[in-house]
């Protein structure tokens, strides 16, 4: 199973030097295969999604994404972009620039819309408790939605130790995506 870390200003900082300190000691001390700058807050985004990019790029991630700027994630060389659930319609716009596509979903309806238009993999959420994220789906759900859709599915929200992993793992999920899983 593929791990997906997702950075916040919150628990890595808007300091360029912390960020990249924080991040670099994380990619050397966790197993992450994909990564995205995820960062609605701080007013230097440009170039702490720079040195997130470098870092990656220097630490071999597979896949590295940036969160919702789809000229950004094209201008800095990312792999693709991470579109929320309220952008399915920047999809064709994101692979147009030859980006991968992951976008957020939440329920039945967005998943299709999600496959109608072409994204790559999708994020399904939230699998356990999250504040303010609404009614866990449960790694039942989980499991039946991953078998339903053939579309690449992530598993996100409220991973926040291994025993949740485990049980993700027991499911058709390809991946899990986590802020705060990384972090401890």
């Amino acid at each position: 199973m593929k791990s997906y870390l997702i950075t916040d200003p919150q628990y890595y900082s808007c300091d360029v030097s912390i960020f990249k300190y924080t991040l670099q000691n994380i990619l050397l001390t966790k197993e992450i295969d994909f990564t995205c700058f995820r960062d609605k807050t701080s007013s230097n985004i440009e170039e702490l999604a720079t040195v997130f990019c470098q870092t990656c790029k220097k630490n071999n991630i597979e896949k590295y994404f940036i969160n919702t700027h789809i000229d950004l994630a094209a201008k800095l060389g990312a792999t693709g972009v991470h579109l929320t659930s309220a952008q399915f319609d920047k999809i064709q716009q994101a692979k147009d620039l030859n980006l991968e596509v992951i976008i957020s979903t939440h329920n039945e309806d967005e998943i299709q819309k999600a496959i109608d238009n072409n994204a790559d993999m999708i994020t399904y959420s939230p699998i356990f408790f999250t504040p303010n994220k609404g009614e866990p789906k449960g790694i039942q759900n989980l499991e039946q939605i991953s078998n339903k859709y053939s579309i690449p599915i992530i598993a996100l929200g409220g991973i926040i130790d291994n025993t949740h992993v485990e049980k993700i793992k027991q499911t058709s999920a390809i991946a899990f995506a986590s802020i705060r899983y990384f972090i401890t």
